[in-house]
């Protein structure tokens, strides 16, 4: 059966999709009015924050480090400056296959074993996202080729950086010290400090010496530029700059010519000189021996140098005139003469008998004297001339223990100098208490006497002992050594003076000084120990020899040198002043294994006063004009 057709109704029709449309129509403005609403919270309420989000994907922050201190010597002579030179630099973190990354740079520039072995230390002691050069000092067209490839290459950099220079190479490196990269314990105190700020965008702190002493003088203050980066981080412009501040320059007491003479003097042995100004503790020299090439440390020492210079049975690394400590041997008998006076156990006049040995009474035991037979009749002037053991060992026992470190520690012995140097030692001046703090024993009239001729416990560095003979030579004032004499602030160009510090003022009778200083200035003439090595000098000089036993000798055995090894023969020392009238130098010397501190260690302290005080240079030397820092800084 046919169903009918139903007829459509339009009216209905079109009235729904009306409602429809509307309904859509209002979803369209509810739409828009929300996403007006976002639009006006995100570019108005939200404004600032945004904009600063935008400004910081657009805009780097980098630090600028500044140019590190001059150090210069009294006369302006440059001993440590700062130079450009480009780097290439790697990041581990960013370039992948690190190792197949070096081969392919290798094909661009030249990368040596030793330049490869030196960044794989580098990778040990640094963090991995740190950046850590594989190649310094590159070539103009090293540079071009670089940065012509630079796209193949992520997390490689060519950069300009500052390096440290050490233009006098071995000479003073024990006082000028060297920088290294900053490693973890670095961080750790820079942090402590909370001077971590001032240090970013630095890979480099003062490691040992004065640019460790001095780094907060030297660094200088940090400062920045704002860079607009690309979407690659490739800077495009610099918007802004906060110039850094450079460090401040040190201007020394030492004479880097005087310290060129005294190290060369040595010749082949090790040993140690301080030369002082005896009227303000200005260190004049200051001389280790061997030394070493500060540079070699600066882009980070490789394995083949570093080993050379920590295997050496030289041991040129250590300080020995602030961190090795001998028996001053009978240097310490003017000290001893001294106490005697002062003390009121000894007269100058007074006279012993030295039959070549003594003994404790009611001890079979013999203490020699270091001539057989003795010196027969012998006063306090001829026993500092002749250096009598015999009259020495009697006074000590005289004395007592007690009353020697009460006066001898009053000169500096047995503790610290204070000088501007990290990591003195202080040597040992022996008493009851020390003995009994230390051993836990009784101390024993035997050991008083060997003390009387600085033997035994005794312990002196040739710092400390320069100090001493300041001392003696102006009077019984113990300055604190210095070896900055100003700092000139790199802003201003101010000289701040470091002014002299007095660290005691010993009372010691004018005659009694005087009995002693004549003693030692004929110590320099016919009939006294140093008498070969100052002959025709047209000063005075006081001066005193001394023998550092290294090992023990039996009783009854013969000190015989041709027949020991050289590292067990004695140490050469040597202390002096001059003029003896009017002093302007106090030297301390010490030769180790040099045997005889007349013939040996004497000689090296008078190339120094000819020098220092006549301006007279050694045989075959030639002076050449200094090279001032620019300016013309000078510190007469």
């Amino acid at each position: 059966m046919i169903r009918p057709a139903q007829l459509r109704n339009y009216q209905l029709e079109l009235a729904g999709f009306r409602k429809r449309v509307t309904i859509a129509a209002w979803m369209v403005v509810l739409l828009f009015l929300l996403l007006l609403a976002r639009f006006f919270y995100v570019q108005v309420l939200e404004y600032q924050r945004y904009h600063t989000l935008a400004e910081n994907n657009r805009i780097t922050i980098v630090p600028t480090p500044p140019n590190r201190g001059l150090i210069l010597d009294r006369h302006g002579v440059v001993m440590a400056h700062n130079y450009s030179a480009y780097t290439l630099e790697l990041t581990p973190s960013k370039t992948g296959n690190l190792e197949d990354t070096i081969n392919k740079l290798a094909q661009l520039v030249e990368i040596t074993p030793a330049q490869r072995k030196r960044f794989a230390k580098l990778m040990t002691e640094s963090r991995n996202f740190e950046t850590l050069p594989l190649r310094t000092r590159l070539t103009d067209e090293e540079v071009a080729k670089l940065a012509a490839n630079r796209y193949r290459f992520p997390g490689v950099d060519v950069k300009a950086r500052l390096f440290r220079q050490y233009p006098l190479g071995t000479t003073a490196s024990h006082v000028l010290g060297y920088i290294g990269r900053i490693n973890d314990a670095d961080l750790k105190r820079l942090d402590d400090e909370g001077v971590m700020a001032n240090y970013r965008g630095s890979d480099h702190i003062g490691k040992v010496g004065l640019e460790q002493s001095y780094e907060t003088e030297l660094h200088g203050i940090t400062g920045s530029e704002q860079v607009e980066t690309d979407a690659g981080g490739h800077a495009i412009r610099t918007l802004s700059r906060t110039s850094p501040i450079s460090g401040n320059n040190l201007v020394l007491n030492l004479d880097s010519k005087l310290e060129t003479i005294a190290e060369k003097a040595f010749g082949s042995y090790r040993g140690a000189l301080v030369a002082i100004d005896p009227k303000t503790g200005g260190v004049l020299a200051f001389v280790s021996t061997p030394g070493f090439d500060p540079n070699l440390f600066v882009d980070g020492i490789d394995t083949a140098n570093w080993n050379a210079l920590n295997d050496s049975p030289d041991k040129p690394l250590l300080n020995r005139a602030l961190r090795s400590a001998y028996p001053e041997g009978s240097t310490i008998k003017p000290f001893m003469a001294l106490a005697g006076l002062s003390y009121g156990v000894r007269k100058p006049g007074d006279t012993i008998f030295d039959p070549g040995y003594f003994s404790l009474p009611n001890s079979s035991h013999r203490y020699r004297d270091w001539k057989a037979g003795g010196h027969g009749t012998v006063d306090m002037h001829k026993s500092i001339v002749q250096s009598c053991d015999t009259y020495y060992y009697r006074l000590a026992n005289d004395l007592g223990i007690d009353r020697m470190h009460a006066f001898l520690s009053q000169f500096g012995f047995g503790k610290k100098t204070g000088i501007d140097l990290e990591g003195e030692v202080a040597g040992v001046l022996p008493s009851r208490e020390w003995k009994a703090k230390h051993s836990k024993q009784p101390w024993y009239p035997g050991e008083t006497v060997i003390a009387g001729i600085g033997q035994g416990y005794n312990l002196v560095t040739p710092l400390q002992l320069a100090v001493a003979t300041a001392a003696l030579a102006n009077g019984g004032t113990v300055y604190r050594p210095e070896l900055v004499q100003a700092i000139i602030d790199s802003r201003t160009g101010q000289r701040r003076v470091i002014p002299p510090q007095v660290m005691n003022q010993i009372k010691i009778s004018p005659a009694d000084l005087q009995v002693v200083v004549s003693a030692m200035v004929d110590v320099t003439r016919p009939g006294g120990t140093a008498v070969a090595a100052n002959v025709g000098a047209p000063y005075l000089i006081a001066a005193k020899t001394g023998t550092a036993q290294v090992v023990g000798i039996k009783q009854g055995e013969k000190y015989d040198a041709k027949h020991i090894l050289a590292i067990h023969r004695d140490h050469a020392v040597y202390i002096a002043f001059a003029p003896a009238d009017a002093p302007r130098i106090a030297i301390a010397v010490l030769v180790e294994n040099g045997m005889h501190g007349g013939t040996t260690a004497a000689p090296i302290a008078r190339a120094v006063m000819d020098y220092y005080l006549l301006g007279k240079l050694p045989k075959g030397e030639v002076i050449k004009a200094p090279a001032a820092a620019e300016g013309g800084v000078h510190a007469d």
